[in-house]
């Protein structure tokens, strides 16, 4: 059957929902975080969204629709940005934004820590934990709400933890805790 009729989904990637929070919890995220995802947001209103509109409205003056592909590209690309709207949208609506910094001194585990612990093996590790929409495993950043950060926040310097793993039970002992510097 012809692409031309057929109907794509408009509700297509509808339901990228946050993710899940824990029942009666708030979206924590740090000052950092919330600033980096208002300006991806302001970012898509300001300049991208406009510039897609501009080339689908172009495209769409050049006549036959169905195979004209600056047009089709350019309308997918469109549903793309405003779903990514939303999601931003709805995820700074329900965001608290915490600042890590009025730790800084502590030796108890908070939103925010930079914790460095010793898993059963005598290996080191450092996480940092981060909320849901700004961690990043790849830079040692963990959600709070992940069972690391679930068994590390409350516990201080030298405490042995426990955390559930796929492999059962194991204590972990932590080593250090940081917080940022102050931000003037």
């Amino acid at each position: 059957m012809s692409k031309a009729f057929t109907r794509e989904s408009e509700g297509e990637g509808e339901n990228e929902a946050p993710e899940p929070l824990p029942a009666g919890s708030k979206n924590y995220i740090t000052p950092v975080g919330y600033a980096r995802l208002r300006a991806e947001l302001m970012g898509l209103i300001d300049e991208e969204r406009p510039k897609v509109v501009e080339v689908v409205h172009w495209a769409a003056s050049n006549g036959d629709r169905s195979e004209n592909g600056d047009y089709l590209y350019g309308k997918k690309r469109l549903r793309e940005i405003d779903r990514r709207i939303r999601f931003l949208t709805k995820r700074l609506e329900i965001a608290e934004v915490v600042d890590p910094s009025v730790h800084q001194g502590n030796d108890q585990v908070f939103f925010g820590a930079t914790v460095t612990y010793a898993d059963p093996l005598e290996q080191e590790r450092t996480v940092t934990i981060m909320g849901t929409d700004e961690a990043d495993s790849l830079q040692g950043q963990v959600s709070w709400i992940s069972p690391i950060a679930r068994a590390l926040l409350k516990a201080r310097e030298g405490d042995v933890v426990k955390l559930q793993t796929p492999q059962g039970l194991q204590d972990i002992e932590v080593l250090s805790v940081s917080y940022p510097a102050p931000v003037a």
